[in-house]
């Protein structure tokens, strides 16, 4: 199932959270070679993560971490303006635009995982307001985002072959929403409750806990 979930949140789901940070910890580091701490519990964490950004989180079955994606406004400090200037035209800043990082997928994750985050960022489209993700790629997820239907305008681009890094823009169209949630396997009917559930009334409210 997909659970949304603010930082401030994460205690209360300490399996969850503890597998979503050493994931992490596995997918950027081990596997993708980045520069990223990992800390002596081997969990990976940023400055963002201590900033309650919103995450939303696919939980399997046993309660574990299959997958996640981390957001936050780009009213406020977000890793494309703060790192990643130089591959756009000038900062991105408007509360119709959050920016979406830290995508990962559980090592031997099913494909619907990334498919049913993508449902789940789109919910917080539509529950929010929001008009566009910005987030910065590798060339891996080029094809992982054509599979699951949900590929950005590229903004700007830097490096070759496996090594290239982009800016992506994305929006979620009504077709788009009804592409992945086939690929996901999950009704948008079921997707809605999950997000409704999770959020309730929060969702009409302005992102006061880091505006």
């Amino acid at each position: 199932m997909l659970r949304y979930l603010y930082a401030d949140q994460l205690h209360a789901h300490p399996k969850l959270a503890e597998g979503m940070f050493r994931d992490r910890a596995d997918q950027f580091k081990t596997r993708l070679g980045w520069d990223v701490t990992v800390d002596a519990a081997g969990e990976e964490r940023d400055e963002y993560d201590a900033m309650n950004p919103l995450y939303v989180i696919w939980e399997e079955p046993d309660g574990s971490h299959g997958g996640s994606m981390r957001f936050l406004p780009t009213t406020g400090p977000v890793m494309i303006n703060d790192h990643f200037g130089d591959l756009i035209a000038g900062p991105i800043n408007s509360p119709l635009i959050w920016e979406c990082t830290r995508f990962c997928l559980k090592r031997g994750a099913g494909a619907h995982v990334a498919a049913a985050l993508m449902l789940g960022g789109g919910e917080i489209m539509q529950g929010f307001g929001v008009k566009h993700f910005v987030g910065v790629f590798d060339a891996r997820m080029v094809r992982i985002y054509r599979m699951i239907g949900s590929s950005p305008e590229v903004l700007g681009s830097q490096g070759v072959g496996r090594e290239q890094i982009s800016v992506g823009l994305w929006d979620f169209t009504d077709d788009a929403q009804a592409m992945i949630s086939v690929r996901a396997g999950i009704t948008p009917e079921q997707s809605r409750f999950w997000f409704d559930q999770a959020m309730g009334s929060m969702r009409s409210q302005v992102w006061a806990k880091t505006a």
